[in-house]
């Protein structure tokens, strides 16, 4: 049940016919997790709140620092130095005091992933470098939970929802990170953002829709991007969407897989 102040907070959802009183009913009772609290997860977490998902999980082990904050919105300047998750969790709070905010203050790995992840319904992965961007693509498929993972260049971003433990319409599994990106780009070969830099505002866009595609997962409204990878170019501000397969040679849903456990992360 939605209180009169829920009724109020959250009346511009519940108008819509696309989400209403059942829809927002369910964004209370759904559990997110987002991995990272930096520029993709710091707006995603705030829209998340806003929007009135009833728990909301974020793991990362990073502290403030005063880079961060051209892009990393949901810290404001006198948290430099403290851990992020706290500083997420005070955000939030003071957003929307109906949410219940659970900070995990440790790295997501091997030995936790599949532990973090049950206790949620829905994952965004907001995190910065590959090698987390498969540990929890593989865990999210041997826990069965549904994902939404985003990454960001300098001025490029890109999105997609994996669900990989499903099938499709047709009755196919649907595709999974992997068969996306079959293998992580050799060391040294993609700069980091302290190296590369990145577009502030772009983090903003690309976090946002990550909080909207979780919305959807949640609702069940529209069209996903399960088997479609959506591309944003902040120079030429041009939006594509890249159509993908399930690949039968994947080493998690494919017709001879080979990764049963997290075993080959430790």
């Amino acid at each position: 049940m939605l209180s009169p102040e829920e009724l109020e907070r959250y009346a511009r959802h519940i108008v819509m016919r696309e989400i209403g009183g059942p829809g927002q009913a369910a964004l209370k009772a759904a559990r997110v997790l987002v991995v990272g609290a930096g520029g993709l997860g710091s707006p995603a977490l705030l829209y998340l709140a806003a929007a009135g998902v009833g728990t909301v999980g974020i793991v990362d082990d990073d502290a403030v620092a005063l880079s961060n904050l051209q892009r990393q919105i949901i810290h404001p300047t006198v948290a430099v130095g403290r851990p992020k998750v706290a500083s997420a969790a005070e955000a939030l709070a003071s957003l929307n005091p109906e949410v219940t905010v659970r900070s995990h203050a440790e790295r997501l790995d091997a030995s936790n992933a599949l532990a973090l992840l049950g206790d949620y319904d829905v994952i965004a992965d907001g995190s910065d470098n590959f090698a987390t961007r498969y540990l929890v693509s593989d865990a999210c498929f041997l826990a069965k939970k549904p994902l939404v993972t985003g990454a960001l260049g300098v001025f490029d971003g890109t999105l997609t929802t994996i669900r990989a433990h499903e099938k499709n319409a047709q009755g196919e599994l649907n595709p999974t990170y992997r068969c996306l990106f079959p293998e992580p780009p050799p060391p040294g070969t993609v700069p980091t953002c302290a190296e590369a830099g990145v577009l502030g505002a772009l983090a903003g866009v690309v976090g946002s829709l990550m909080a909207l595609e979780v919305i959807r997962a949640v609702v069940g409204f529209g069209e996903s991007l399960v088997g479609r990878l959506l591309m944003i170019d902040a120079r030429s501000m041009r939006f594509e969407t890249l159509d993908y397969q399930r690949d039968p040679s994947n080493p998690l849903n494919g017709d001879q897989a080979t990764i049963k456990d997290l075993s080959i992360y430790r």
